[in-house]
């Protein structure tokens, strides 16, 4: 390692990063140059990369969990020769921008995962490091071609937040030793000094979760690298955890190793840390030796890439099939709905079962067609029945196991497979009961924020959940996932509705799904062909009962609500349509021709049917319509009990529809 050249790239990099906050006028410093060193030893020396080919599969992956620090990121992924230009680094949070205020996947080439809400980027890495053992078990033969690390770089803040210690405790227990943590430990807060808030022993918790724990001099760049390439080397079952000790502000004497330094509090002495830095005057200056010697750096990753292309091409002739797979992977492609349907029977007329067992058939065939398709559970596989029968679990003895136990960390499951995602390779699900999404949000809103092809299997939809209780009984949840822009949430009412629900999940190529299935049983909807129930889910909504008179009234429902509203439209009359709304937003991607036929103008006497909060339903029914719904919580008893009282029942549906005028 040439560490006089790095030393100087680093001293460049912290320049960057001051010139670029200070001309933004707000960004956060304490990170990219308190880690400048541990910069350089990555990007200029350590990392398997190829700037030319960001996404290649055998690249290390590199992640950012302390996403406030992107100015560490953009610095170096410049310097390493990604395509980041120097004025995108001078355009650092503005408009448009591909360098903005935290990193976001899919805008930035070497940007492996969108991050900024602290511990999400550990629970990525964790995600990424069960992909790519999953992937080295699959698809390594007589030729390597994954032999990779994840490497992550996570603060204070993001050790301190739950999701990141639900992660490494997973990591520790499956004995992902491709997994390289390291933790900035700058002693300090966006708000204080670090001991203000924590007084753990770092090193002791990691041990005892399976970790290997050593501690550096983060600002000494040869002891950081012995670290890192001891940490690299040993597959010994046990993640690494590199303590690397850091001055946050490193190079702003004014603030350095104080929380004032976390954020934009020492660009206003840019013109001195310049100068103590030996940069000239000339802003956002990199010199011509740290610009020859990453260009040298480049050509070295480009050659090693070439090599591993070779191998790659070789393994492909030698494996078709699984060449074919990665492939499919490599370019995004994913089946289409009506192929994912070719490979689910239909129910059998009559069927009657909850749509969380539906959905337990329908994934056994898919698992078989598609062997990309992997899913786990938060503890709950008894409950949720999403457990592929023919999959085998995923340990450290069996990294081609499709099912994976989360244990009881709804949160790591979220991040964990958005890290999937993020990855590439596998259709990747988890499940749990509907009530603990709320402990996902964070990690589904960056899903659809990224837009990555994940779902979830929400069971236990509903008050109908029975004796568990208003704690267990999410009224509220299933519109608070609604409102994430960019997430389809669908609610199938039968076994056919839950077949196109989880063929419309497998088909999407452009953001998550979200699955909500219910813990009690629901009659099938015989009166309508499985081919029309299945083709109207796919388009959101459909003509669950068409009207034999004159239209007057329409129902919309879904879930276990369409039965409900079937049976009161046969007493409201022959003027009456019944609608099956699986999911509002595949619904609102189709054409206005389409929604009109659904839902003609003219007929304004409108009554929505579900068990759950009202707000969103007004959409449908307009302000002079009615809903039928749950404004509060619920209460434990049995299941259709609590319905009955709550109000969710026939009679309470043709009250509705009387109460309004004719239209």
């Amino acid at each position: 390692m040439q560490t006089e050249v790095l030393a100087k790239a680093a001293a460049e990099a912290r320049g960057l990063a001051i010139d670029a906050v200070h001309k933004a006028g707000i960004g956060h410093l304490g990170l990219p140059l308190g880690c400048a060193e541990i910069g350089a030893v990555l990007y200029g020396h350590a990392l398997n990369i190829a700037p030319d080919q960001p996404r290649w599969w055998n690249r290390d992956r590199f992640v950012l969990s302390a996403g406030h620090g992107s100015m560490f990121l953009y610095a170096w992924l410049h310097l390493a020769g990604y395509r980041v230009s120097l004025d995108d680094v001078k355009a650092f949070r503005q408009l448009h921008s591909i360098t903005p205020g935290h990193p976001e996947f899919g805008e930035t080439e070497g940007v492996e995962c969108t991050t900024g809400p602290l511990g999400q980027g550990v629970g990525n890495a964790v995600g990424l490091a069960v992909s790519q053992k999953m992937a080295a078990a699959r698809y390594n033969t007589t030729h390597t071609i994954f032999d990779n690390r994840i490497v992550c770089l996570a603060g204070d803040g993001c050790l301190q937040e739950g999701v990141a210690r639900e992660a490494v405790a997973f990591a520790g227990h499956f004995k992902l030793d491709n997994l390289i943590l390291i933790y900035d430990a700058n002693e300090v807060t966006l708000d204080a000094q670090a001991e203000e808030t924590q007084s753990e022993d770092t090193a002791a918790i990691y041990t005892a979760m399976g970790w290997d724990v050593c501690e550096v001099d983060g600002h000494d760049m040869e002891a950081f690298l012995g670290a890192y390439e001891e940490a690299r080397s040993e597959l010994n079952g046990r993640p690494k955890l590199i303590i690397a000790k850091t001055v946050v502000g490193q190079g702003i004497p004014e603030v350095a190793g104080t929380w004032k330094a976390h954020g934009e509090g020492g660009a206003k002495f840019a013109e001195s840390a310049r100068k103590g830095l030996g940069l000239p005057e000339e802003t956002f200056f990199v010199s011509e030796e740290t610009r020859a010697y990453f260009a040298g750096r480049k050509k070295q990753c480009a050659a090693a890439y070439a090599e591993w292309a070779a191998t790659y091409a070789e393994w492909a002739r030698a494996n078709p099939e699984l060449a074919a797979e990665l492939a499919a992977a490599e370019k995004g492609e994913r089946p289409s709905a009506a192929e994912v349907l070719a490979n689910i029977p239909e129910f059998p007329a009559g069927t009657k079962a909850a749509t969380r067992a539906s959905g337990g058939d329908v994934l056994q065939p898919l698992a078989k067609a598609y062997p990309r398709l992997v899913t786990g559970s938060a503890d709950l596989f008894g409950s949720t029945k999403n457990y592929l029968k023919d999959g085998g679990d995923f340990t450290a003895a069996n990294p081609k196991g499709r099912n994976f136990r989360f244990g009881i960390r709804e949160h790591a499951m979220g991040a964990i497979v958005n890290g999937f995602g993020y990855d590439g390779i596998w259709m990747g699900s988890g499940a749990t009961f509907l009530t603990f999404s709320d402990y996902m949000r964070p990690s589904i809103r960056l899903a659809a924020l990224s837009k990555l092809p994940i779902a979830h299997i929400f069971t236990h939809d509903s008050v109908g959940v029975g004796e568990d209780g208003p704690t267990h009984q999410p009224v509220e949840t299933v519109s608070a996932l609604r409102l994430i822009p960019g997430l389809d949430v669908i609610r199938p009412a039968d076994g056919e509705e839950t077949a196109a629900a989880f063929a419309a999940a497998l088909s999407r190529a452009d953001g998550p799904t979200v699955l909500i299935l219910s813990r009690q049983n629901l009659p099938s909807i015989d009166s309508v062909p499985a081919k029309e129930r299945r083709e109207g889910t796919l388009r959101g909504a459909y003509i669950a009962r068409k009207e034999s008179a004159a239209l007057d009234t329409i129902l919309l429902a879904t879930g276990s609500e369409l039965a409900v509203a079937m049976a009161a439209a046969e007493k409201i009359g022959p003027g009456c349509r019944v609608v099956s709304v699986p999911s509002m937003e595949i619904f609102e991607r189709q054409s206005a021709e389409y929604k009109e036929t659904i839902l003609p103008p003219a007929c304004r006497r409108r009554i929505a049917v579900e068990a759950g909060v009202t707000g969103l339903w007004h959409r449908y029914t307009g302000l002079d319509g009615a809903v039928v719904g749950i404004d509060r919580f619920g209460l434990s008893a049995p299941g259709n009990v609590v319905m009955e009282h709550l109000g969710i029942h026939t009679a309470a549906v043709v009250d509705a529809a009387t109460s309004l005028s004719h239209g």
